[in-house]
């Protein structure tokens, strides 16, 4: 799941480190894609300050919000359903369409929820910024975060763009999927078959408008089990 899809489940958290925690894997690997950080295998280092502890139980729901959706009937359904849809626009390039249908669901997940106003993105990025504070950069420190300074700047632009207020427009969900692509490939896509892209997923995201919320609910009661 994306930002918005784990912020979902901690909407109404006012502990701003957990909303940072359940967020902060992917801002990580945004931030650079191979970085690769488990606090989770060494809970002992973050148990005795408050922030480190919260910060900690975000990122493990994380990590477990992502494997109950993974594992879903819905996932394996929708990304099939998006597979065929954009077979259309990756005939040609190194992109494979069950990668793009993956990050391409999730993106739409996101655009949903915003603008179905079901999550409040503008709360979102308060927390996240209530939660710049020595406790974060601690926690980081001891999960052995490589350069401090450069994640800085990444989160700074991250919150102060407020990018994913953009994911309203569908072509802005294109542009980041084609971005997250030119992370792994030069020029994976033409403009023809962006084009393509973007008529696609609209198609899909209004086949998926009327019951995606149920993925949120299966997983927000496999969570509740597990509390």
């Amino acid at each position: 799941m994306n930002f918005l899809s784990h912020f979902y489940f901690e909407r109404k958290n006012t502990d701003d480190y957990i909303v940072m925690g359940v967020v902060l894997p992917d801002l990580i690997k945004n931030a650079d894609k191979n970085w690769n950080l488990n606090p989770q295998k060494d809970e002992y280092l973050f148990t005795d300050v408050p922030g480190y502890n919260s910060l900690l139980t975000g990122w493990k729901r994380h990590l477990e919000v992502d494997r109950l959706f993974h594992s879903s009937a819905f996932f394996r359904e929708q990304t099939a359903i998006l597979k065929q849809m954009i077979l259309p626009a990756v005939e040609t390039g190194p992109v494979k369409a069950f990668f793009l249908a993956h990050i391409g669901l999730e993106l739409i997940l996101d655009q949903l929820l915003l603008t179905h106003n079901v999550v409040d993105a503008a709360q979102f990025y308060e927390q996240l910024q209530a939660s710049r504070t020595e406790e974060l950069s601690g926690f980081l420190r001891l999960a052995g975060l490589p350069d401090q300074h450069r994640f800085d700047k990444f989160l700074d632009d991250f919150i102060s763009s407020r990018y994913l207020f953009s994911y309203a427009d569908m072509e802005n969900i294109t542009y980041s999927l084609n971005r997250i692509c030119m992370r792994l490939w030069k020029d994976p896509f033409q403009q023809t078959q962006l084009d393509i892209l973007t008529i696609q997923l609209g198609r899909f995201r209004q086949q998926l408008e009327n019951n995606f919320l149920t993925i949120f609910a299966e997983v927000g009661k496999e969570l509740n089990k597990n509390k």
